[in-house]
């Protein structure tokens, strides 16, 4: 039996949920992006009231790793790893991106060749990957300014269907036949079956050395401060 604490403050919308084994218990979502870090605490609290658990019956905190908003990065990690540290249980940590492919292919049976999530990254710009039906990484995370032409070699050959958010950019703009959307909302009821299968393989992440995977350094225009 596990029991793990899911958090995933990656995106604009932050969500954190309980679940035993495969099976989801509670879920509590913040759709007020700089309010995360106030918010996860008391939410993590208020989950274990409702359900009837303590934080020492725990066995494992997961976390969406990123990329995604940079405070919101920092703020699930380091509240995940403050609890494994105290409660001395492991730290799951998962790619955003992967979450991401995994919420999209879970809504059916999956007719493209390959799964492309997109992080919306300001601008024309989105941190992205693909990944196939398995959810096997064919091509590594990354920032990519998006125009007319991305993904236009692999599309020839592949039907890929591009998601989350960033996703929306590339839709204006391309007219590949095999380019396909989809608008599934990633959340932490979806990284909780990621990380069901993490714990039981027992692909646990570094206390020590687990950061962020901010894909590209943070700059400040006001501070020049990368």
């Amino acid at each position: 039996m596990s029991l793990i604490l899911n958090i995933d403050t990656a995106l604009d919308t932050a969500s954190v949920c309980l679940a035993k084994d495969n099976e989801l218990l509670h879920m509590a979502v913040n759709e007020n992006q700089k309010d995360h870090a106030m918010w996860l605490h008391t939410a993590i609290a208020d989950i274990l009231q409702k359900t009837e658990h303590t934080v020492n019956e725990l066995q494992a905190v997961a976390v969406s790793i990123g990329p995604g908003s940079y405070t919101g990065l920092r703020v699930g990690l380091a509240s995940a790893k403050g609890l494994c540290y105290a409660l001395n249980i492991p730290l799951i940590a998962v790619s955003t991106l992967k979450m991401i492919a995994f919420a999209t292919n879970s809504n059916g049976v999956m007719h493209e060749n390959m799964i492309c999530p997109m992080i919306d990254a300001r601008r024309m710009e989105v941190f992205t990957a693909i990944y196939d039906i398995n959810l096997v990484e064919i091509r590594a995370a990354e920032a990519m300014i998006i125009d007319e032409n991305s993904f236009s070699a692999m599309l020839e050959s592949n039907r890929i269907l591009f998601c989350g958010n960033g996703s929306k950019k590339l839709q204006k703009i391309t007219t590949a036949s095999n380019a396909l959307f989809n608008d599934t909302i990633a959340n932490a009821s979806h990284l909780a079956q990621l990380s069901y299968y993490y714990f039981r393989n027992k692909e646990f992440a570094s206390l020590a050395y687990t950061e962020p995977s901010y894909i590209k350094e943070f700059y400040s225009p006001a501070t020049g401060i990368i």
